[in-house]
């Protein structure tokens, strides 16, 4: 079939977005040590890779129509690899400011292809069954989050817990030379992803991806928007771009923070850097159970209320429990935000016809979401407890929950019609 082509070459880019993305997990506190970082300071990380997102996505979109999507992914993945490289003299400098440069050039990057891929793949076939092939993407984007946290972790957090201990005594040229060398770990890394971004830009400037016209929908939608002359009067659209502002940091926080939880509950960091491929692994199952249920078994709004629920339960859990059993309830909010992403988007794009790209690029900066938040769980978490810091996560699962209900429906005019 004519569509495989185009899915197989965006489950690719899906891989390379989760790889990248996840990699956070493991520079947080990698960074911690190596720079000599508070809390707050080193969730910067995140906040310099996916404020990008909120920056770049209305000129990601702009770019889109006068690239095309073939071209401005090829654009993406060269600017992504620009990113890559900067870590480099970031290392041998020991430069904070340099490494967090390179995080953001690579959230840009990242802007251009998931503001092309993610209404792509949307409508790439019936918007009834989206929620299935972003699920299908969802496990490409997880396999890698799964990879990434164990082959980068392996080899920049090796002895982590030692290093720790043995700096905590020392000082002057001796402390330095130590922090220098962890620092320049990420080196031969950085250079491999960089390498890898280039050759998928060539092999996606030279592959066969049809371009589709997104902003083209149905006679019934076009119809409807005829008197429509900005995205600011499709309500249903502006309350899910909040949702997913909500959601992706909720998804971060729980990906990101869960290593750095883990000796805060008295579990050495040589065990704990293994926990955000678990919250992926979780993840995993949850893309596999929407692929096998949605929309056959289930609708796709029927499962954002009980990714919801879901999530409050095991907060909740996570919450009045200590020790191993608290990570993992932080863990299996992999499996509660799993299908959120793939039934927040068809659900909020539904009826834009030719306002499509503009809605899809205000969802992209709704990534942001993953920047600023997690910025208040480190606060908390350095005020209070990385425990009770999670706590601020249980009001945006009641958000999400109050999108599914009512919220996707608001002023929204137009149904499916076929």
């Amino acid at each position: 079939m004519r569509i495989k082509k185009p899915i197989f070459i965006i489950g690719i880019l899906f891989f390379v977005f989760g790889f990248l993305t996840w990699i956070g997990s493991v520079l947080i506190p990698y960074l911690k040590i190596a720079c000599q970082l508070n809390s707050v300071a080193s969730y910067l990380v995140a906040f310099s890779f996916y404020i990008s997102y909120m920056v770049m996505a209305i000129p990601a979109a702009a770019l889109l129509q006068r690239t095309g999507y073939k071209k401005g992914m090829t654009l993406g993945l060269l600017i992504m690899a620009v990113g890559a490289v900067l870590f480099i003299p970031a290392a041998f400098s020991r430069s904070y400011i340099v490494f967090l440069t390179g995080l953001f050039i690579q959230g840009a990057g990242l802007a251009i292809l998931q503001t092309a891929a993610n209404p792509y793949i949307t409508i790439l076939g019936p918007l009834e069954s989206a929620a299935r092939r972003i699920s299908i993407m969802g496990i490409c984007n997880g396999i890698a989050g799964v990879i990434a946290p164990l082959i980068l972790g392996a080899v920049i957090l090796q002895d982590a817990d030692g290093i720790t201990a043995r700096i905590a005594a020392m000082a002057g040229n001796e402390k330095n030379d130590i922090l220098n060398n962890l620092a320049q770990r990420v080196v031969g890394p950085y250079a491999v992803i960089a390498i890898v971004l280039v050759f998928l830009a060539i092999l996606v400037r030279l592959s066969g991806l049809p371009e589709l016209d997104i902003d083209e929908g149905d006679e019934a939608v076009g119809a409807a928007n005829l008197n429509k002359t900005s995205i600011l009067q499709f309500p249903h659209l502006l309350l899910g771009v909040v949702t997913l502002f909500l959601y992706v940091g909720v998804e971060v926080i729980a990906g990101d923070s869960i290593i750095s939880y883990g000796p805060s509950q008295g579990i050495p960091l040589s065990t704990a850097k293994f926990f955000t491929s678990c919250t992926l692994g979780f993840m995993l199952v949850g893309y596999v159970i929407g692929i096998i249920l949605i929309p056959k078994y289930i609708a796709q709004v029927t499962v954002l209320k009980i990714s919801s629920l879901l999530g409050v339960v095991f907060l909740g859990f996570a919450l009045l429990t200590t020790g191993y059993i608290s990570v993992a309830f932080i863990a299996l909010l992999g499996l509660a935000n799993s299908l959120v992403w793939p039934s927040i988007w068809p659900l909020a794009i539904n009826g834009l016809g030719r306002f499509t790209k503009t809605g899809a690029s205000l969802l992209i900066a709704a990534v942001g979401g993953g920047a600023l938040l997690p910025l208040l769980y480190g606060w908390l978490a350095g005020h209070y407890s990385p425990q009770h810091a999670y706590g601020m996560l249980i009001p945006c699962y009641l958000c999400i929950f109050f999108y599914a209900v009512v919220g996707h429906k608001i002023g929204l005019q137009i149904k499916k019609n076929k």
